[in-house]
């Protein structure tokens, strides 16, 4: 987003003048594509429902005959906004899952690999060091697994 601001010199010169607008950095990520599409549509569905539930509540008012019929696409269209809103959480996790490793200092994941690293590096020292151990290459079958 930009904020206006008034960059004129005081003498009305024009010098040092900036824009009106000025970018400022976003505050939060912009959201994944496939969630900002399921989270349009709930939000589509949810007003498009409070809108069919406020038109049945003066139908009912009024006590016209419409009243039942909307009242029974009220409920409908509260069954496919819940579906909706779920969908966008169930996507967002789901995208989460897929892709939202995040790789920064206080990651958690980054010290867990970094000691499964650790760890994996002196499993193989030590195996080198073991002189009494015999390697897969220099085994009774080694000759069998050769082609």
């Amino acid at each position: 987003m930009g904020t206006y601001q008034d960059g004129g010199a005081e003498d009305g010169s024009g010098a040092g003048r900036r824009g009106l607008w000025v970018e400022e950095p976003a505050r939060r990520r912009r959201m994944p594509d496939p969630v900002r599409v399921t989270a349009v549509r709930a939000v589509l569905i949810v007003s498009v429902t409070l809108t069919q539930a406020t038109v049945t509540f003066f139908l009912t008012l009024t006590g016209s005959w419409l009243a039942f019929p909307m009242a029974l696409g009220a409920v409908a269209g509260t069954i496919v906004a819940t579906w909706g809103v779920l969908d966008v959480w169930i996507t967002r996790q789901t995208w989460n899952q897929r892709y939202g490793v995040v790789s920064e200092p206080s990651s958690t994941a980054r010290s867990r690999r970094r000691e499964a690293r650790r760890a994996a590096k002196a499993a193989r020292a030590a195996r080198k060091a073991d002189p009494a151990r015999i390697s897969r290459e220099d085994g009774p079958l080694a000759a069998f697994g050769r082609r």
